[in-house]
C-alpha cells in the first residue's frame, strides 16, 4: 500500500512541478491567439472551455489502455509502478504537452503534418500512412473492447453483433457532426462518471486495506517475459502512447488560450497514469501471479475488469465501474476515426466545412474498419502496441526538434525520444510478428538503430538551425475571450 500511495502522490507533484517546468521551456503566450478563433469554422475548429476540453482530451487519449494495459502489466509485478509514474512524469505527459502545443502554434496540425514541417518532407508521408493506419487499429480495437464489455452484462437476447453494429452507428454519427454536438456535450458527464468509477475503485483498496504489494524489481511474470521491451509496450496508455499526439491536435482546435494546455494536456496524462496506477494495483492485489494469468487466458482484460469491479463494488457499484470502464474505449474510438478523417483531409486539402467532404472520407474508413473486426483480437493488439509506441517515438521527435529549432532545452522530448527507439527498434527485431531474432541479437540490432536514429536527427537538426525556419505559423490578430 506504501508503494501505491507514495506512486499517486508522485504523480501530482509531477504535474505540478515538472509539468510547469516543461511549460516554461515551452513558452506559452497569453495573449496569442490560439486556431480555435483564427481558424474557427464551426465544425472542427470551436471555441470550448478549459473544464470541457480536459474531460474530452481525457477521455480521447484514455480508451482501455489504463485499464487493459496495466491490468496485463500486473503481471510482471510492482515494477509496473514505476514505468506508470517514471513514464507518465517525464515521457508520456511531455508527449502530449509537446503535440499539443506546437499543433496550437501551427493552426491545429495533426502529427503527419508537424513531422513534415521539422523532420522533412518524406516524413510527412510515412507518418500519414503510419498515423491512419493506427488510427484504424485503434478504432478497431475500440468497438472490439466495448462491446466485450457490454456482451457481459445485457440479456442473451442482445448478441455481439448487434452492439458492434450499434458502436459503429454512433462512430459515424460522432465522427460526421461538429465537435461541439456530439462530443463536446456529452463527454463532460462521461468524464465524469469514469473519474467516479475510479475514485470507486481505488477508494475501495484503501478502505479495505487491499494486500498492494511494494516495490520491487524482481521480475514476477508467470512466463517469464522480459520487461524489456515488453513492459514498456504493454503499458502504453498509462505511461506514454503515440495515440495521444493524434488525439492532442483534436483539442488544440478548440484550446481558447495557451495558458491552458499545461492542465488540459500534461494534466490529463497525469490523471490517466493514476488510472491506470488504480487498476493495476487492483489487478496485483486481487490476484497474484498465475490466477491473473489464468482469468487472462480464459476471458482477457475484459473479465478481469468484470471481476475486480464486481468483487469490491459489488453488483450494483460494480456494474457502475463497468459502465465506466466501457466509456473508456468507446470515447476513443469515436475521436480515433474523428482524427483519422481530419488527418485525410488535411493531407488532400479537403475542406470540412461541406457535410458530403466528411462522408466520402469516412464511410471507407469505417468499411474497413469493419473487416478488421474479423480478425483475432489478440493480433490486432500486438500490431497496435508497436504502431502505438512507434508514433510516440516520432512525435517525440519532432517535439525535440521544434525545442531545437527554438533554441530551447530539447533534452526533456529527446531524451524520452532515444529510449522509446531502443524500445520499438528492440521488440520489431525480437518480436515474431517482427523479425523473430534472438533477445541478445536484439539488442545489438536495436542498439545500432537507435545509435543511427540519434546520428541522424543530430545531422538534420544543425541543417535546419542554419535554414533559420519559421516553426511557428503567424496567427490572425483575434483575441480570446474568456
Amino acid at each position: 500500500m506504501i508503494t501505491f500511495a507514495i506512486s499517486i502522490i508522485l504523480l501530482i507533484i509531477g504535474y505540478f512541478t515538472y509539468g510547469k517546468f516543461v511549460e516554461r521551456i515551452f513558452g506559452v503566450k497569453p495573449d496569442r491567439p490560439t486556431p480555435a478563433y483564427s481558424e474557427q469554422d464551426g465544425v472542427d475548429y470551436v471555441p470550448m472551455g478549459t473544464k470541457r476540453n480536459s474531460l474530452i482530451q481525457l477521455l480521447n487519449i484514455a480508451g482501455v489502455g489504463p485499464i487493459f494495459g496495466p491490468i496485463m502489466g500486473a503481471l510482471y509485478g510492482p515494477v509496473a509502478f514505476l514505468w506508470i509514474v517514471l513514464g507518465a512524469i517525464f515521457a508520456g505527459a511531455v508527449h502530449d504537452y509537446l503535440t499539443g502545443m506546437i499543433s496550437i502554434r501551427n493552426k491545429g496540425a495533426h502529427l503527419p503534418e508537424l513531422a513534415g514541417k521539422f523532420l522533412g518532407k518524406a516524413m510527412k508521408h510515412i507518418v500519414n500512412a503510419f498515423s491512419v493506419l493506427l488510427l484504424l487499429l485503434v478504432g478497431t480495437v475500440f468497438v472490439s473492447a466495448p462491446a466485450s464489455l457490454i456482451d457481459n452484462i445485457t440479456p442473451g437476447w442482445v448478441t455481439l453483433g448487434m452492439i458492434v453494429a450499434a458502436i459503429f452507428v454512433y462512430y459515424i454519427i460522432a465522427t460526421m457532426l461538429p465537435i461541439d454536438k456530439v462530443i463536446g456535450r456529452v463527454y463532460p458527464i462521461l468524464g465524469a462518471l469514469l473519474l467516479i468509477s475510479a475514485l470507486g475503485i481505488g477508494g475501495s483498496l484503501i478502505v479495505t486495506g487491499a494486500p498492494i504489494p511494494e516495490l520491487t524489481l524482481t521480475n514476477m511474470h508467470p512466463e517469464g517475459l522480459m520487461i524489456f521491451p515488453l513492459l514498456f509496450l504493454t503499458i502504453s496508455c498509462g505511461a506514454l502512447s503515440g495515440f495521444h499526439a493524434t488525439q492532442s491536435p483534436i483539442i488544440s482546435r478548440t484550446t481558447m488560450r495557451e495558458k491552458n494546455g499545461r492542465s488540459i494536456f500534461y494534466g490529463m496524462m497525469i490523471t490517466e497514469a493514476i488510472i491506470a496506477m488504480i487498476w493495476a494495483a487492483a489487478a496485483m492485489s486481487l490476484f497474484h501471479g498465475t490466477d491473473l494469468s489464468a482469468l487472462l487466458a480464459a476471458g482477457g482484460p475484459g473479465a478481469v475488469v468484470t471481476e475486480i469491479s464486481i468483487t469490491m463494488l459489488g453488483a450494483i457499484g460494480g456494474t457502475l465501474a463497468i459502465i465506466g470502464v466501457i466509456v473508456l474505449p468507446i470515447t476513443s474510438g469515436d475521436t480515433a476515426f474523428r482524427s483519422a478523417r481530419m488527418i485525410i483531409a488535411d493531407y488532400f486539402k479537403i475542406g470540412q466545412k461541406k457535410v458530403m467532404n466528411r462522408f466520402y472520407i469516412a464511410i471507407p474508413m469505417f468499411a474497413i474498419s469493419m473487416y478488421l473486426t474479423t480478425i483475432n483480437f489478440d493480433i490486432l493488439w500486438r500490431y497496435f502496441s508497436w504502431a502505438n509506441q512507434s508514433t510516440a517515438m516520432i512525435a517525440l521527435w519532432v517535439g525535440a526538434m521544434y525545442l531545437i529549432l527554438a533554441r530551447k532545452l530539447h533534452w526533456i522530448a529527446s531524451i524520452p525520444a532515444a529510449f522509446m527507439t531502443m524500445v520499438t527498434f528492440t521488440y520489431i527485431a525480437n518480436a515474431q510478428i517482427g523479425f523473430g531474432l534472438s533477445i541478445e541479437v536484439s539488442y545489438m540490432v536495436a542498439a545500432a538503430g537507435t545509435a543511427v536514429v540519434i546520428t541522424l536527427f543530430t545531422m538534420a537538426a544543425k541543417k535546419r538551425l542554419g535554414m533559420n525556419i519559421e516553426i511557428d505559423e503567424p496567427a490572425e490578430e483575434k483575441r480570446a475571450v474568456a
